[in-house]
């Protein structure tokens, strides 16, 4: 291996951490958004983030890093979950809004 993997477990670790912190912050932001324009773009920053945490979950099944295989795949359900609802949320503010892309 290329890089040490205790390097490489803190590496994926703190992406994940940013990744998942990074949906509940701007999720909070989506709620007090200002305008449909401002809530839709908001929202398409918490599903960008949330798809970037399923990654870095499927990521580390990938690399078979010891834990706990049980709690990690409920995360990645739980990830792919959030990610369907967060896309579903978008869909339906364009098609209301009659926003095309």
């Amino acid at each position: 291996m290329l890089i040490d993997k205790d390097k490489a477990v803190d590496v994926v670790s703190f992406q994940l951490f940013k990744s998942s912190s990074s949906v509940a912050a701007n999720y909070r932001a989506v709620c007090r958004g200002k305008s449909s324009a401002d809530f839709l773009n908001k929202l398409k920053i918490v599903d960008e983030e949330a798809d970037e945490s399923l990654f870095w979950l499927e990521f580390i099944k990938g690399l078979e890093i010891v834990c706990d295989k049980v709690e990690l795949e409920k995360l990645i359900k739980e990830a792919n979950e959030l990610v369907a609802i967060f896309s579903s949320g978008i869909k339906t503010i364009k098609e209301k809004n009659n926003i095309k892309q």
